[in-house]
């Protein structure tokens, strides 16, 4: 067997049998990639490898450079592919569960100011069709919190508008219900009756937001679009800051931890806790500012 074929087998049993998402197998996949040709230049057999075999590997990761936190995804991928090789029955046991990941170093999130979401998004230019959608999609991005795939995958028939609520599927297929105001309520109206029918030509595309074409939008547009925005309004940011932004603003308001965990789908609140960071330190700042 190929190493390609072997690479193709274990990310197809990362998304089928484990369940994975898509980009986590993708880089799973990557990771062991990385693994097997090590073995190769080493010339160590796979169903040899050691747990001494994987110190070593790491330790060389280590000395090309490797940041922690890609350390820690070569652990995890690593420990994968070793789960997948005990049921190929390639291996006895999984040696890779002995191996510790390092505690990565998490940096506090860039979070923009309301004045300063208020001036990307006052760049769009509304009279052109394109800009109309825009307007909706970064509206919706910012006021729910999405994921750019998250925006990009929005279902039209999971857009309520009755309720100001959308259905959004995120990571590992997890489902959330979200809310949104009376501003993205406006936007999405407009973008709707005004641009949208004229796009599909009366096509059936799910997809709530599409391009030029009709067809459904790319995260790729997406970013060429927010660059451009960018550029125009001098706030630099990146497309997932918006999201940043809506967790910081809302724990800022008043809203529980709790909550903004569900409205981010974060499976665990370890996760969501980065953002009380982000607001203590704009607490910190602020005082320092009037109390020198």
């Amino acid at each position: 067997m190929t190493k390609e074929i072997f690479l193709n087998q274990f990310y197809t049993d990362l998304l089928l049998v484990k369940r994975d998402s898509k980009q986590t197998a993708i880089t799973y996949k990557i990771s062991a990639e990385e693994f097997l040709n090590w073995l190769t230049t080493e010339r160590i057999k796979l169903k040899d490898v050691s747990v001494q075999n994987l110190l070593y590997y790491l330790i060389n990761r280590q000395t090309d450079g490797c940041s922690e936190l890609t350390i820690a995804k070569d652990i995890s991928g690593i420990r994968a592919l070793g789960d997948f090789l005990v049921r190929k029955g390639m291996w006895e046991e999984n040696v890779a569960l002995a191996l510790d990941k390092p505690k990565a170093v998490k940096h506090l999130p860039k979070v923009l100011s309301i004045e300063q979401i208020d001036a990307l998004l006052g760049c769009i230019d509304t009279s052109t069709p394109s800009g109309k959608r825009d307007d909706a999609l970064f509206e919706l991005i910012y006021s729910c919190g999405l994921r750019i795939s998250e925006a990009c995958t929005l279902q039209l028939a999971n857009v309520h508008l009755d309720e100001k609520l959308i259905l959004v599927r995120g990571k590992g297929d997890k489902e959330r219900i979200v809310p949104f105001g009376e501003r993205a309520l406006e936007k999405i109206l407009v973008y709707l009756n005004e641009v949208r029918p004229a796009l599909v030509k009366g096509r059936s595309v799910p997809e709530l937001f599409v391009n030029y074409r009709g067809d459904p939008i790319s995260r790729k547009g997406v970013w060429k679009r927010f660059q451009e925005l960018e550029a125009l309004s001098g706030v630099e940011a990146k497309v997932h800051t918006l999201r940043h932004s809506f967790a910081t603003h809302l724990l800022s308001g008043g809203a529980d931890l709790r909550s903004v965990q569900e409205l981010l789908g974060h499976s665990d609140l370890s996760t969501t806790t980065i953002y009380t960071h982000v607001t203590d330190r704009q607490l910190e700042d602020a005082h320092e500012k009037y109390f020198k």
